[in-house]
């Protein structure tokens, strides 16, 4: 019969001793296999044996566990602990292991070149004869590590174990495969002397396991979710999950869910230190693949970490093996740290000028690699000034995805190191205004000094395009005192040509109505006026909006404004022009083009990256949306703008333009206590004297008039007045502050200066013409063709201005003709504030002059009444009809009394049995 090697499990027979209590958790059954093969070995029957797991998991503490249970069992113990320092050291664990087993007689070399003799025969001569004398159990840990001439040793060791009572026991990190030259292997044979092989592999912790040892360290009840989150953090390995016990045990903190925070950072810290004991015995080849591996991420690959590391006297792939299993890296063909902060504590290890040239080189390798941007922009960012062409593209191609995805802030990173490679002027122009508008959420002012370093920057006319689009995003976050100096010298440059000329010059033009004295006529050199017929589509957005402003010649506006936004000029013409242009067709009436117009500027804005222009946009479709009398779908425009350009990022003569709209938003929604609310977030700064100050002294204005506050009112709306016409702003169209300042001064139709305000705006609003300018004027000043209350009585506030515009822009007007009779004709009643009364006379049919008096109801109490009706508040009414709620109360009394009703529940039949005038 042939003797063969056998895999079975040794007999089933009771061991000599059980056991004893040890603080292994969760090991009980590899003890006891351990014991029952200690059992078989005095009985005279070889073994080999095996421990795998992963560095942690106590392949250590299985084998002193192991020598305890050989002694027990009057077993002999030659143990040895191989290590990575000694890999090179010939003979270093035989040497070991001979100590052990006391005097052989044969003398093993310590170092290279010694003696070249081959020790084996010997050696094993002098282990099988002590075995044969006493039992004995050779023990080897982390034999992955074991120097070639003691394991060429090893494996002849285990082939002459049949016959004898010797055991091998080795432990093996699972983090490093064996090689087909690794494994220990007995002879067969036939004889019945067959060796007993076993694998035991340690697995992680159960939670039961962790709950274990951590009761058993903290000396306490553990909580349920703690147990579960320990050993989620842990992994369930033994060694990190003892060392945060040990740091709760020292900072007696309790294992409860409140200290999950202190779990997190203790596991972590655990691991650190466990790589930092690590490193400080890696030799220097080991080392410099680590730091490859660190280096080059996760993309990286053995050819990659060869030619960047160049490891001398040990093969790269072997390098990864033995760093693998020191429990640092994984396995496979792309390692990586098992820890990622491993990565930094290695790299923190190294000097800056050493940690820059070692990301220089890989990235060199990486990009001959062709590896992805994302691995070479990551290499980009460690490494030192490289000087070639590729390394920038590489940087802003991975920043402009980045800015795509919504991550600035790692775009920013990535645009400031290209910034340090050197790059043609023009291109240096670009990227600095891709880095503007990268850090603009984060740091506004950041933002301003990087489009003024792009527009200082010397270049030829290539750089024309780039100079305009930093101009654009100055110019549109607000800050136009600071850009158009820097403007005025580009658009003087003999370098640029005629279509960034035309752009630049429209750029700093535009801020003259933004911000008071940002127009400087010694500006050195001077920027040419705007001419009258512009050429350009910039500067004819330009003159548009000082049109519409002025309130001169819309025809002539539209004009402008259309040749700024038709399709020709796109390419050439700023996007904060254009957004202008749109606001001056706001103003001419044309809403249907204007937010054609708003909504391709938006699109091109958010496309290029530029939210000061896309934030403007929206703004202005807010004012739009308002003029419009649509408060709802303004107040949406507007958040829609903020949450594009939060608060902090607006220059503050923009910020007071917010708090203005939101402010008018809440007002013509009928919510006083949200216009209040806001106004009074607005703070003085520099931003006074700016168009956004206006509408801001305008907004708050008309909330103290709605409060009954009119000395304040008046004094805030005169202010506005003053402010837009020292702007030479005198179009209505934009802010009726004239009407509005005419009932604050308290309605009284003989009232010189309320008389003046009243006409003044009823002769701009003819003059300019646009239908919705003239319909709010005619209902400001109470001028025929009032709708009447809706049909339906939950229709939104700011219905009758809609149907006026509504029924202004369908009536064939052709020019001012028709209109002005209706202008002229009204004058202000003499019961009740402007705004209110409805005339006893006129063009108007009969059944718009009000009820015949059945106790005299007056057009003022009708149209109190009639929304009194709908359900609407009385601070809700009076914000509607813009008079104070005191004065809505006094109408409602006067009703009541005359319809002889005692309140509200009744009103609406009365007012249906009050019959009409005929005609």
């Amino acid at each position: 019969m042939t003797p063969q090697v056998t895999d079975e499990r040794p007999p089933r027979r009771p061991p000599l001793a059980p056991p004893a209590a040890t603080p292994l958790v969760e090991r009980d059954a590899e003890q006891w296999l351990l014991t029952a093969l200690l059992t078989s070995l005095r009985a005279g029957r070889p073994a080999l044996a095996e421990v795998h797991g992963a560095p942690g998991t106590g392949r250590s503490a299985l084998l002193d566990r192991a020598a305890e249970l050989a002694r027990d069992a009057g077993v002999r113990v030659a143990a040895a602990q191989a290590s990575w320092e000694e890999t090179r050291l010939r003979y270093g664990v035989a040497g070991q292991l001979t100590a052990a087993i006391g005097p052989t007689g044969i003398g093993l070399p310590l170092a290279p070149g010694q003696d070249d003799a081959d020790h084996t025969a010997a050696l094993c001569h002098a282990f099988l004869t002590a075995a044969r004398t006493h039992p004995l159990m050779v023990v080897v840990d982390d034999v992955q590590w074991v120097d070639p001439h003691s394991l060429r040793w090893l494996r002849a060791l285990a082939r002459r174990l049949p016959g004898t009572p010797l055991m091998l026991l080795t432990a093996r990190s699972g983090a490093t495969p064996a090689g087909p030259d690794d494994h220990l292997r007995p002879r067969a044979v036939d004889d019945g002397t067959a060796v007993t092989r076993s694998t035991l592999h340690l697995a992680p912790l159960s939670a039961d396991g962790v709950d274990a040892v951590l009761a058993a360290t903290l000396r306490t009840p553990v909580d349920p979710a703690f147990r579960d989150a320990a050993a989620r953090a842990t992994d369930g390995n033994p060694a990190v999950l003892r060392a945060v016990a040990g740091r709760f045990a020292r900072h007696g903190w309790a294992p409860r869910a409140d200290h999950l925070p202190q779990l997190g950072d203790s596991a972590v810290e655990a691991i650190r230190e466990r790589a930092v004991r690590t490193l400080t015995t890696l030799p220097g080849e080991l080392l410099d693949v680590l730091r490859a591996v660190a280096v080059c991420g996760q993309d990286a690959t053995c050819d990659l970490l060869g030619a960047v590391a160049a490891p001398r006297t040990v093969g790269t792939r072997r390098a990864l093996e033995l760093l693998s299993g020191t429990g640092l890296l994984t396995g496979g063909d792309r390692p990586a740290f098992r820890e990622p902060k491993a990565a930094d504590v290695v790299l923190a290890r190294m000097s800056s000028d050493r940690r820059e040239e070692l990301y220089a080189r890989a990235a060199e390798h990486a990009h001959r690699a062709a590896l992805p941007d994302a691995t070479l922009a990551g290499m980009l960012l460690g490494a030192r000034v490289l000087g070639a062409a590729w390394a920038v593209d590489v940087l802003r191609r991975e920043a402009a995805r980045h800015r795509a995805t919504r991550r600035p802030a790692e775009a920013a990173r990535l645009l400031q190191r290209a910034l340090r490679e050197p790059m043609a002027p023009h291109l240096r122009v670009r990227t600095l205004t891709e880095l503007a508008a990268a850090v603009l959420p984060s740091a506004p002012e950041a933002a301003d000094r990087h489009l003024r370093q792009a527009l200082l920057t010397p270049a030829d006319a290539t750089a024309g395009p780039a100079w305009v689009r930093a101009a654009d995003l100055y110019v549109a976050r607000g800050d136009v005192a600071a850009a158009q100096p820097l403007i005025a010298d580009l658009a003087a440059s003999n370098q640029l040509r005629d279509p960034e000329r035309g752009a630049l010059r429209a750029l700093y033009w535009l801020s003259e109505h933004v911000q008071p004295d940002t127009t400087h006529p010694l500006d050195r050199p001077p920027v040419p006026a705007l001419p009258d017929h512009p050429a350009h589509p910039a500067e004819a957005a330009v003159a548009a909006w000082r049109a519409a402003l002025s309130g001169h010649d819309i025809t002539r506006t539209r004009e402008l404004a259309r040749a700024a936004l038709a399709p020709a000029a796109a390419d050439t013409t700023p996007l904060a022009a254009q957004a202008t242009a749109c606001h001056a067709l706001v103003l001419t009436g044309d809403f249907a083009e204007a937010h054609a117009g708003l909504d391709t500027v938006l699109l091109r804005a958010e496309h290029a990256d530029a939210r000061a222009v896309a934030g403007a946009t929206l703004v202005t479709t807010a004012l739009a949306r308002l003029h419009e009398g649509r408060p709802a779908e303004a107040s949406t425009a507007l958040d829609r703008a903020q949450e594009l350009m939060p608060p902090h990022c607006w220059h503050p003569s923009t910020t007071s333009l917010l708090v203005a709209l939101k402010t008018l938003i809440y007002l013509q929604s009928g919510n006083l206590d949200g216009a209040e609310r806001s106004i009074g977030l607005a703070r003085a700064g520099c931003a006074e004297g700016s168009i956004g100050w206006a509408y801001l002294l305008f907004a708050r204005g008309r909330t103290h008039l709605a409060t009954g506050r009119r000395d304040r009112a008046l004094a805030d709306l005169l202010e506005c007045g003053r402010l837009l016409l020292t702007r030479q702003v005198a179009n209505p169209a934009l802010l009726p502050w004239r009407s509005v300042a005419a009932q604050a001064h308290g309605g009284d139709p003989h009232d010189p200066a309320a008389a003046f305000l009243m006409a003044e705006e009823r002769r701009l609003a003819l003059a300019w013409g646009a239908p919705y300018a003239v319909a709010r004027t005619l209902l400001a000043t109470g001028g025929p063709g009032d709708p009447g209350p809706p049909a339906d009585p939950a229709a939104p506030a700011g219905w009758q201005y809609r149907q006026a515009l509504t029924a202004l822009a369908t009536a064939p007007l052709s020019g001012t003709d028709t209109i002005a009779p209706l202008l002229r004709s009204r004058a202000p009643a003499a019961d009740g504030p402007a705004g209110l009364e409805r005339p006893a006379t006129g063009d108007a049919p009969a059944a718009d002059r009000g009820p015949a008096p059945r106790g005299g109801l007056t057009g003022a109490e009708l149209r109190v009444a009639n929304l009194a009706v709908q359900g609407l508040a009385n601070r809700t009414i009076a914000a509607e009809l813009s008079v104070t709620p005191r004065t809505v109360e006094l109408h409602l009394t006067k009703v009541y009394r005359k319809l002889g009703i005692q309140g509200r529940p009744e009103l609406a039949d009365a007012l249906g049995r009050v019959p009409r005038e005929k005609s």
